[in-house]
């Protein structure tokens, strides 16, 4: 079971952290997906000085209190920091259980397009990040990485049927079409489950949406700040995977020694 929060985190941070720990404390289900840029973002946008002063270690008080709470609450939950490592800082996906860190995934694909510049403001990651809780193996990625088909493919040769997109996709001409396409094509061609939940007005789309290994829409969202509950099966992974075996059959020896040295 799995709960999207499609919600929009201002400039204050601390209340940022506090709206996060009351979805958590009032969701009833397993999995809990916020969205990119949970420490906030000013109102003139997001600036290199603004994400300087709310950095924090991953012992910092804003990830300790989330996975606190998942320790309290007994469920798992997936979101985004501005997490300060050895002097550089990182657009970081978090994955906690039950009060545990599972994943730490460090944006790769940083956001240097339609006039931005996501790169004068965070150092780019470079581990892929795969982890398995339960029944499904979570592949973690960021917004700007559904255009980067290889991080996905990678994931999926190593066991990933799930991948979780925090994201902050800007507004703008035929951004809503692109990420249609763009989270229904990673999900089809890796024959997985895609849920990315976006942010809202006043810079972000919103449409969070969830989608089958089938590339078919199973959930999404408006526009404004929303909640939404439902239940994923792992057999429909398998199922698919049987009629469509796009993963084993692309093991040919054309690709072999490219994902072989970038999987192991």
């Amino acid at each position: 079971s799995i709960t999207i929060h499609q919600l929009s985190f201002g400039e204050d941070k601390r209340g940022n952290l506090y709206k996060i720990l009351s979805h958590l404390e009032n969701s009833s289900q397993y999995l809990n997906i916020f969205p990119e840029y949970c420490m906030g973002v000013p109102v003139k946008g997001l600036t290199g000085n603004f994400v300087q002063e709310n950095a924090e270690p991953i012992d910092g008080e804003f990830v300790s209190k989330i996975v606190s709470k998942s320790g309290e609450k007994g469920n798992a939950v997936v979101f985004t920091t501005y997490l300060k490592e050895k002097g550089e800082v990182y657009n970081a996906a978090i994955l906690a259980e039950k009060g545990h860190v599972k994943g730490v995934y460090k944006k790769i694909h940083l956001f240097d397009a339609f006039g931005y510049r996501e790169s004068e403001i965070f150092s780019a990651g470079e581990d892929i990040v795969v982890v398995a809780l339960n029944d499904f193996v979570f592949g973690l990625a960021v917004c700007f990485d559904l255009r980067f088909p290889e991080i996905f493919r990678i994931m999926a040769y190593r066991g990933a049927n799930m991948f979780i997109v925090p994201s902050g996709w800007y507004r703008g001409q035929y951004k809503v079409e692109q990420w249609r396409a763009l989270t229904a094509s990673r999900a089809h061609e890796n024959v997985s489950f895609l849920v990315a939940v976006d942010q809202t007005s006043p810079f972000f789309i919103g449409h969070s949406i969830v989608v089958s290994p089938y590339g078919v829409t199973v959930k999404e969202l408006g526009e404004e700040e929303s909640c939404v509950s439902l239940q994923v099966d792992l057999r429909e992974v398998v199922d698919a995977r049987k009629i469509i075996p796009s993963i084993a059959l692309s093991k040919t020896k054309l690709y072999s020694r490219l994902y072989n040295s970038l999987v192991d």
